[in-house]
């Protein structure tokens, strides 16, 4: 197979056309339009760069439809190309929750964002916040307070992604039957608590870090951060950062199952690096904010 042909394969088929002819199934809890995770039992394939590229977000691989195909068993390029040649034509099924492109260009982060109000006593956001998932109606509002939260469609919340410099990046978005991040948005960190920490608390969701901040009565040397459900390099660049801070001591508090589990493994080495203070804090069910409802 020459070059031609090999990047005429590459533009024909998707990795998710090779992931569900496997047998693999999209997760549309955790899905985005921008990342759709599969699973297979315990295994997990991010497709991204709308279909053309994937990642496994529990070990270093990535790539292309080929490396997959690898990836799914296929021994070597030729038996991977074959594998992938068998697939043209084949049209994976789309996500309930996607819907056709929009017909305009998105405005800018900033100005979407400003465009939404914040949460309010009674709001369908504050409603969602206090009553499905159990937050103590003092934390939301100190949330709110620091501009970290917006009101979202459809009785969702957003909660702001931030810069070192407390630019805004992004948001996470979560409501009773939604969840995803900001289209356009670049996920860096959720950060939530005292401007004068030591203590680094970091999470997986933003529901999460304000659910620990209220477990712990929010603790005046901490700081609680959330990754977005993901492990961009702009997260890890951001984790890095506070690591350097003097006298930095970060918390692995990610989830109690294997993802959390590799995370934490990342944020112990990221702490061994800056020579920082590490511990490994895990809710007794499967997130912080399941133990706070409990």
């Amino acid at each position: 197979m020459d070059k031609r042909e090999i990047e005429e394969l590459r533009n024909k088929v998707g990795c998710a056309a090779l992931l569900e002819k496997d047998g693999w199934k999209v997760d549309v809890k955790e899905s985005t339009r921008r990342a759709i995770k599969y699973r297979r039992e315990s295994n997990i394939v991010i497709v991204i760069h709308q279909g053309r590229g994937w990642f496994d977000p529990l070990s270093p691989a990535k790539g292309d439809v080929f490396s997959l195909a690898i990836h799914l068993g296929a021994d070597g390029f030729v038996e991977a190309s074959e594998r992938v040649a068998d697939v043209v034509g084949f049209v994976p099924a789309a996500p309930a929750w996607q819907h056709p492109a929009r017909p305009k260009a998105l405005a800018s982060i900033i100005e979407r964002w400003g465009h939404r109000f914040r949460p309010r006593p009674g709001s369908p956001a504050w409603r969602y916040l206090t009553g499905e998932r159990g937050l103590p109606a003092n934390i939301v509002k100190q949330v709110v307070t620091s501009d970290l939260l917006r009101e979202g469609p459809q009785g969702s919340m957003w909660a702001a992604h931030t810069d070192s410099a407390g630019a805004l990046t992004g948001w996470e978005e979560r409501g009773p039957a939604w969840r995803g991040f900001a289209t356009d948005g670049g996920k860096e960190l959720f950060r939530f608590g005292s401007e004068e920490y030591e203590r680094i608390c970091i999470t997986e969701a933003a529901i999460d870090a304000m659910s620990l901040a209220a477990i712990e009565l929010l603790r005046p040397d901490t700081l609680y951060v959330s990754t977005g459900g993901g492990w961009s390099p702009a997260t890890d660049d951001a984790i890095r950062g506070l690591a350097k801070c003097a006298n930095a001591w970060l918390v692995a508090a990610t989830d109690n199952n294997r993802q959390g589990d590799i995370y934490a493994d990342r944020v112990r080495a990221i702490a061994a690096n800056a020579s920082a203070r590490y511990a490994r804090l895990r809710p007794c069910a499967g997130d912080w904010n399941e133990d706070l409802r409990a």
